[in-house]
Formats: structure tokens, sequence, C-alpha cells
């Protein structure tokens, strides 16, 4: 697989940061396999000789905090929080408002997890709002680019539902008040970010595709300049039926509950769902109205290991990247950090050499618990880490090994074994394109999420008349090319996605909230910012900014003995680098600010006070309250 290229698409335009802050933001382009509107934007810093080791200010908060991937979707968020709202209540308004502000990122018709603290009860949750590929899908049927794009691709989409599921269970407001700042903004427009007009003009082809999707995205044919005003008024029209459908059974005196669920049934087996289902019938899709009757948000156990006296919790499958993360974590628990030093050679070694081993066992043994049992507990002991750890070495690099035997697994012959023939569809992954936000309320509720599309505009296809996207989980990637894997894309099957959201509790109170789109490079990101904390003491914003790698696999991770190549920011001391590659490492030095777009919060068990962090690799943005 390339690497990410060190230039994109010509550009330089300027994010206005929290604080007043201003950062000159440029980006480049060129030929790559990974999908450069999931790199983050490479940031033109001029060289700190002030001893600054962050260009941005931590944000305070006292009643509650929303740090999220646009300023306008962290505004929103902080809206219901003044209005007396709890965490989920404000999630679900920026949830709305990521659906236009990051169009090709996230949508009411994507995917997504969320990971929630309840302070009321101390407990720790997780919502897998993640929907099936249609009952109908056989992917020995098509060609390899419509499970990637089109008609043929996609999922149900999960993120609406869990919208409300959330609401149910932890919010106090009505769907019309947390979704009031959207409409708002889809009605009466908002400035397109320089981002956002440079994915939509690079996106061109695609989105000029499909009648439906031009008339949204390029409309009289041409893509919004940066600083236009645009709307979006069939989302807007989305929302309000569905509150619509809320206020009708409030009306008729069946409780705030009641119109919830009024509006998930309407959207998924009403009026909306028959709609939806006769836009693909119309255009050779492969939804029936059964698929979406079907779905229900899933509330799970969220996977939980600890790390140094921490405990860490994050999303269960069908995510990769939970267990990628917390089996990392396990894996250099062995060894002493902060004695290696910061990116170093040393300790950038043993932070690849885990990522490697963990992603060899979970691209083998994580799939949709519904399909094939998943061996959690497992994958997540000490016990198991302890044998994963023999393979690393201090001083030498590992190729990409095969999968381990952890506790639980099933027996030889008990499950498709990974293949290395029987190649159906090309087996070169797609990259994803996603979100993140966290939030926290003044009773200490917590909310974490991590929504997408997929891959960048998700299926390339706005559903008729109603603004959305669906995640376009059918591609490789989210499943595998190998007809005998556990993940290959089959009809009913739920897609694994790869997002995150992560809750450190310490001595059961919350001590770090942290969450990053990226694609394969979720976990990690995740992984490393949360050692930035924990091991080398650093404050959110410092943990956020500071350089990192991620590593990328010829042709995939599903295959042993895949060519590994290490991505790591050039903000990294070329003697580092160098050291590196005498270790035996391929090493690609990539633009100063390329691997994901964190966002997170971190508390002081000593003073009681959180402040939060946002990424300059993006839009992200923090408020306080």
């Amino acid at each position: 697989m390339k690497g990410v290229p060190q230039a994109l698409i010509p550009c330089v335009t300027t994010l206005t940061v929290f604080a007043a802050a201003v950062l000159t933001v440029s980006c480049s382009g060129g030929d790559t396999a990974i999908d450069p509107s999931e790199i983050a934007l490479a940031v033109d810093a001029q060289p700190i000789t002030d001893g600054r080791t962050a260009h941005r200010p931590a944000v305070p908060g006292v009643r509650g905090l929303v740090t999220a991937g646009h300023p306008l979707a962290s505004m929103a968020g902080m809206r219901i929080l003044m209005q007396g709202g709890t965490a989920a209540d404000a999630a679900v308004a920026v949830f709305a408002t990521l659906s236009q502000v990051e169009p090709m990122m996230s949508g009411a018709g994507g995917n997504g997890f969320m990971t929630i603290y309840d302070s009321a009860t101390g407990r720790v949750f997780s919502l897998n709002a993640t929907g099936a590929a249609p009952a109908a899908l056989d992917a020995a049927d098509l060609e390899p680019e419509a499970l990637h794009r089109g008609m043929q691709a996609g999922v149900v989409p999960g993120l609406l539902g869990g919208w409300i599921a959330l609401l149910e269970r932890f919010g106090t407001m009505t769907l019309g008040q947390v979704l009031e700042p959207a409409i708002e903004y889809a009605e009466q427009g908002h400035p397109v970010d320089p981002f956002v007009a440079r994915s939509i003009t690079r996106s061109r082809e695609l989105l000029g595709r499909y009648p439906s999707t031009a008339s949204v995205f390029l409309p009289d044919g041409e893509p919004p300049v940066a600083g236009q005003l645009v709307t979006y008024p069939d989302l807007a029209r989305t929302f309000h039926k569905l509150v619509e459908a809320e206020d009708t059974a409030r009306l008729d005196r069946r409780g705030r509950e009641a119109g919830l669920r009024s509006a998930f049934t309407r959207f998924y087996r009403g009026d909306m769902a028959r709609d939806m289902v006769r836009f693909y019938q119309r255009n050779d899709g492969l939804f029936p109205r059964a698929d979406f009757a079907a779905y229900e948000p899933i509330w799970a156990e969220p996977i939980h290991t600890t790390y140094r006296g921490y405990d860490v919790y994050t999303s269960p499958a069908t995510s990769r990247g939970g267990l990628e993360m917390t089996m990392q974590l396990n894996l250099v628990e062995g060894f002493d950090l902060a004695a290696l030093g910061h990116n170093s050679a040393e300790s950038l070694h043993l932070i690849t050499e885990a990522i490697k081993v963990a992603k060899s066992d979970v691209y083998h043994f994580v799939t949709d618990p519904g399909y094939a049992d998943v061996p959690v507990n497992g994958m997540v002991s000490k016990a198991f880490a302890d044998t994963r750890r023999a393979l690393i070495s201090l001083d030498a690099v590992v190729d990409y090994p095969d999968h381990g035997a952890p506790p639980g697994a099933p027996a030889a012959g008990g499950r498709p074994a990974r293949p290395v023939a029987g190649l159906v569809v090309a087996d070169t992954t797609y990259a994803g394109s996603t979100t993140s936000f966290s939030v926290v309320d003044g009773a200490g509720n917590v909310v974490v999420a991590t929504p997408t599309l997929g891959s960048l505009w998700g299926t390339g296809v706005v559903v008729g008349d109603t603004g959305l996207f669906f995640n376009n989980g059918t591609r490789v990637g989210s499943t595998s090319p190998y007809p005998d894997d556990v993940n290959y894309a089959r009809g009913g099957q739920i897609p694994i996605l790869n997002n995150a959201p992560t809750l450190v509790m310490r001595e059961g109170a919350p001590f770090l909230a942290l969450g990053t789109p990226g694609g394969e490079t979720i976990g990690q990101t995740q992984f490393q910012v949360l050692l930035n904390v924990i091991d080398f003491g650093m404050s959110i914003q410092e943990a956020v900014e500071a350089p990192r790698l991620a590593i990328a696999a010829d042709p995939n991770f599903y295959k042993p003995g895949a060519e590994i190549t290490v991505q790591i920011e050039s903000r990294v001391a070329p003697g580092v680098l160098r050291r590196l590659r005498e270790l035996g490492h391929e090493v690609e030095a990539v633009a100063e600010y390329a691997v994901g777009s964190m966002q997170g919060v971190l508390w002081n068990p000593e003073t009681g006070t959180m402040v939060a962090g946002a990424d300059p690799r993006r839009m992200m943005y923090a408020v306080g309250w």
C-alpha cells in the first residue's frame, strides 16, 4: 500500500481557534491509496522557540465541555447544555449538526459507536449504532467497485436509531429540542469550511455521478467555494418529519418516550423507510423494507482492561479499534515506556511492534458477534498479552505475524481460517472517513462518540430527497476480500468498523475521554495519545498535538507477512527515523500533522477540574461553560 503523500492538493487557508488563536493550515495533493480527505490537514506551523509544546490552549469547563469536529457542532452541543440538557441531549445536537458541517464524514444515514458514562450509577455503557448489509447481498455477483460506491453498496443506516436510543436512555429533552440547532443551520445556512469545500471539489466526479447527490452538493454543476453560504433543505425536511412523528405521539399524551419511539418507527418502518426503499428499487438497489424494519441499535458491555492502575473502557465488536487499543496497552504494559523516552526510536519501535501484533489478532477474530463468536475475554486478558509479548524484541523488527490463540478461541476447524487464496474482490483496503466528539455535562455525565460514513461520502448516493448518505460498509476494509473469512461481505451481517470512543477511569471517576477519526489508524492514534497522558505525563492538548505514527499494510492486515510501512509525522527528529530504519522498519516521513484528528477531555483528580483538547490537524474545536 502506498503511504500518505507529503503533498496534497495545493491550498492555504486559516482556521480560527478557540481563544482567538489563528493557525495557517496548508495541504497539497498527489496519488495515494489512502483517501486524501481522510488525511488530516497539515499545519504549516512556525518553529516553536519559546518552549511551547502545543499550538492551542486547552479549554476549561465548569458546567460542561464539548469538543467536536467543527466549531458549529461544538456550539450546537453547548446550546443544549446551557438549556439544561444532559450530555446525551447535547450529543444528538452535535451528531445532527455534523451531518452538514462535515457532510463527507458523518450523517444520520451513517453508523457509529458511543461510550457513555452515567454519573448516577457510576457505570459505563457502549452503544453500537451500526446497520447490517442488505439481506439480498451476494458479493460474488458484484464488481469490486459496486461494493464500494453506488446503489448496491451500503448498509442499513444505524446512526439515526442510535441517536434516539441515546435520548431514550440518558436524555431529558425531546428530539425536536435537540435537533433545533441543526435544523436552523440546514434551513438558514452556514459558511462552508475550506476543508469541506476542498473535499467536494476533489470528489466532484463521484458527487456528480448520481443526480440526487449532485443536486445537493453541486448546485448548478459547480462545487461551493470556501465561505459560501450553503443550505440543506432536504435534510431539514427529513429532520422535520422525525419531529412531526414525535409531536404527534406527544400530543396524544403518550409521553416523551413514546414520541421518540414514534420518530424511530417512522424512519425505520413507516413512510420514510418506504420512500427510501422505493428509491433503491427504482435504481437497482438491494434494500427491501424488511432490512430497515429489522434494525435496532445494540446496547453492549464495553471492552474493558486495566493499564497501570487505570480502567479503560471502549467499544466492543463490531468494532476492531476498541479491542486493538486495549490489546496494545496490555502488550506495552510490560515495558517501561517512560524510561525509553517520548518519541524516542526505542519507544516508537515498541509502539509499532505492539500495533502489528494486536492487529494480527483482531483481523482474524473480530467479527459481527451475531455471525461468529469473538473470544473477547481471552483477547483482552493479561495472560494472552504475556504470550503475544514474546514476539516483541526491543532491538529487532518482527514480520507481520499470524494470529495467536487467545483463551476461548474456537478450536482449529471451528471457524473459517484467514485465507491467502480464493480472492474474489480487490484486496487493497479502501480508507475510511469519520469524525469524533466528546461531551461532558454539569452532572458529570460523559458521551464519547465516533460516527462515520465509511469512506469519504459513504456510498456517494444521496438517498432520494432525504439529504442522507448511507455508510458504504460493504467495502473492502470494513469487509474482507476473502470469501472464507468471517468478515467477507455477507447479506444480513454487520461489517466491522474501527471506531473506538474511549473512556479512562481512575478510582471510579472519569479521568480521560478521547476519540478520533482516521479509519485504519483510529486504534493506533488513540493508543498513542493515551500513552502520552499516562506514561509521559502530558496535558490533553500536548497529548493531542504531539507527533505520532501509523502503520499501513500491503495489501491488507488480513494477511500474515503483509508488507508493513511505518508512516511517521515529520516533526519527529531525523535521527529517530534513521535509527528506526536501522532496526529494520520501512519508514516513511509524512506531513507534520497528518495522522488522525483527536479530541479529548482530561480531568485533574487532585483539583476536580476538567479541560478539553482539540486537534489542529482538522477543524476540531473545543468550547467550555
